[in-house]
């Protein structure tokens, strides 16, 4: 069929924002029994008041009843609210904190005293005394961020009661036994460090029997506060601890051997790629040993903006690598011996929950797993897809990279008039400390089968390349975000990219990332022609005040002191009091709700640059809050930021 030639920008497309609205995986998280291998997965249920199910992956059956919400709000962020043993999961209950038992054909029964206070998280079975767990306790008894307590705690299910277990650190995290129960190894960390920053692994001795489980000989065995971070420990064997380690400069596989009492790199040669991303979530995680004997793991590292997969031989020091059609691949578990499974994402098609086996170490085998495994549930042809290239730009003052992810426009129906450049939205991630990752993502197709190219920064401070690379934000937040942003637009409209119209460039980003665009416009204002933020951070003095435990030192370390030791660096960082300086269109999407960026802080960026004269549109969504929850929302936030840009850039259909 002949194909239409049409202006970039002005294209039909098949994606409309509910097409938008029905993708993306449901899955938040898997874990597997290790003694029946039973894999499962957590499920979110938006049209369920957003409650989470615990789902028997391979069955695709609900294993806990409508009136359970498998959640926990440990760090705030959660992850990692359930475990299974032997048949039995434990679980922890949103609305009332406590952990449950459940066992085949019963209801689930509470196993932790009644406390409205207590959160409970990362639950480890011990492996001969199954009726003691070992969990994170975060206590909220007195909720201010500095007196909240983090332990480790042992839950006695016969008796129902919880003492702690181990006391001292700011947090703990990854609790897990050796096979045979006589060690176990955890994660722990200290204010000011976020885990990515610094953090310890620690050993220590297990004497447990059927009434008491007590810990000797903690050793810290790796890592090094404000210095090294380690993290994602696993028992490879009851003698050999894997785990990452970013001593390198990239998180590589580590092991610690009780017997020796030694730690040492996995490999000859660090590799220059990260095998692990910072944990946001408990439950993350990004590498497994495959046997018990502690020769082989299966491990997912990240590579030029994607995931590849790896068999590492623990014994050998090697690396080999598995060819793999996913782009982004997390929450790696053991399934058996010779075989994994994760969450894959392709740049074709939505989430997958993907067994992996390695029979005899050989190619590996894919299978989707769950009801929908085998359907291509996309309702548009292939052809309309947009596929990622990963580019690396320089800061010209310095040299240093800058990571972007460039999507062209993309449609079968149309061809641009030649010698045409396409308008083209840049994309900054939230976090700060994260990055924007492959695979297919409909709000970006939304855009390029419309004609517009669509750009994903990875500025400094992006997870994934390194810890110098997350360290270029480490005091510089509103400084190197913002001159990474206008490095790529500026070269991608240059020689020798010449990708995208130079005149009809927008900017666009939600909190953290929409930060990034209100300075971007205040302290660069003809680096782009338009610009959006959604739920954006405008103030850092009243950011400082809005906080919780596990972040409450993060902006500091961001920003580069506290608001009474340099007032200056605030104010000049803060949008909000730098709006005079806007000259591009902006538009600002704003939830009622919002605690973390109150409507007020908006609402004066917006009145400022009314009395400026300047073009600013401002939509509030009525029980919003940071961030958007309701299908309507995400929908009305979706349309109105292609019509703002048509708009602005006088593209009509």
């Amino acid at each position: 069929m002949a194909r239409t030639t049409a202006p970039y920008g002005t294209w039909k497309s098949p994606i409309t924002a509910d097409v938008v609205l029905k993708s993306g995986g449901n899955v938040d998280e898997l874990f597997v029994d290790p003694i029946t291998s039973t894999i499962y997965h957590i499920e979110k249920r938006p049209a369920e008041g957003g409650r989470m199910v615990i789902v028997d992956t391979e069955k695709g059956e609900d294993v806990v009843g409508k009136e359970w919400n498998v959640r926990t709000a440990v760090h705030e962020y959660g992850g990692a609210p359930a475990t299974a043993y032997g048949g039995v999961i434990y679980f922890s209950h949103l609305s009332d904190g406590r952990v449950y038992k459940l066992e085949e054909g019963k209801q689930p029964r509470a196993v932790t005293p009644e406390n409205k206070n207590y959160r409970y998280a990362n639950i480890s079975v011990h492996p001969q005394q199954p009726h003691l767990l070992v969990a994170i306790l975060e206590d909220h008894t007195k909720p201010d961020p500095a007196n909240v307590v983090n332990t480790l705690c042992l839950i006695n299910t016969k008796e129902n009661t919880v003492s702690p277990l181990v006391t001292g650190a700011d947090f703990y995290a990854k609790a897990s036994f050796t096979p045979d129960g006589t060690h176990i190894a955890w994660v722990q960390w200290f204010h000011p460090d976020m885990p990515w920053e610094g953090a310890e692994v620690c050993v220590a001795e297990v004497k447990a029997d059927k009434s008491s489980l007590v810990l000797a000989n903690t050793k810290v065995v790796a890592g090094k506060r404000l210095e090294v971070a380690v993290g994602y420990p696993a028992w490879a064997s009851n003698d050999l601890l894997l785990f990452v380690s970013d001593e390198s400069g990239y998180y590589n596989p580590w092991t610690y051997s009780v017997s020796s009492g030694k730690a040492s790199p996995v490999l000859s040669q660090p590799v220059a790629e990260d095998f692990a991303e910072p944990m946001w979530l408990i439950a993350y995680n990004f590498g497994v040993p495959l046997d018990q004997e502690g020769k082989m793991a299966l491990f997912t590292a990240l590579r030029e903006g994607r995931n590849v997969l790896y068999l590492v031989s623990l014994q050998g020091g090697t690396l080999e690598e598995l060819e793999s059609p996913y782009v982004t691949i997390s929450f790696v578990q053991r399934v058996t011996h010779d075989a994994a499974v994760f969450l894959g994402e392709r740049n074709d098609e939505d989430e997958r929950t993907v067994l992996c086996n390695i029979k005899d170490y050989a190619k590996p085998k894919f299978t989707a797993l769950g009801p929908q495994s085998g359907s291509d549930d996309l309702p548009f042809p292939h052809s309309y897809i947009s596929e990622p290239q990963a580019i690396t730009l320089k800061v010209p003052e310095t040299g240093e990279p800058v990571h972007v992810l460039y999507y062209p426009p993309t449609n079968p129906d149309y061809v641009a008039p030649d010698g045409e450049r396409p308008p083209a939205v840049f994309s900054i991630h939230g976090g700060p400390t994260s990055r924007t990752k492959q695979g297919l993502n409909l709000r970006h197709q939304f855009f390029t089968t419309r004609g517009w190219a669509w750009v994903d920064v990875n500025y400094g401070g992006s997870s994934g390349y390194g810890r110098k690379y997350i360290k270029r934000l480490e005091g510089n937040w509103g400084i190197a975000d913002v001159q990474d942003s206008v490095v790529a637009v500026q070269q991608l409209a240059a020689a020798p990219y010449s990708l995208i119209d130079p005149q009809r460039t927008a900017i666009t980003g939600g909190s953290a990332g929409g930060y990034t665009v209100l300075k971007v416009l205040c302290s660069a204002p003809d680096a782009f022609a338009a610009g959006t933020s959604a739920f954006g951070i405008s103030d850092f003095f009243k950011l400082a005040e809005f906080t919780h435990k596990f972040e409450s030192q993060y902006l500091f370390k961001l920003i580069g002191g506290r608001p009474e030791e340099i007032p200056d660096v605030y104010r000049e960082r803060s949008p909000v009091f730098l709006a005079d300086k806007i000259r591009a269109p902006l538009l600002v999407l704003q939830g009622s709700e919002d605690k973390v960026v109150p409507p007020n802080q908006a609402e004066a960026i917006v009145e400022t640059i009314k009395k400026q004269g300047g073009r600013v549109e401002y939509v509030v969504f009525e029980g919003e809050g940071h961030g958007w929850r309701k299908e309507e929302t995400i929908r009305a936030a979706l349309e109105k930021e292609l019509s703002f840009y048509e708009n602005v850039f006088g593209l009509k259909k």
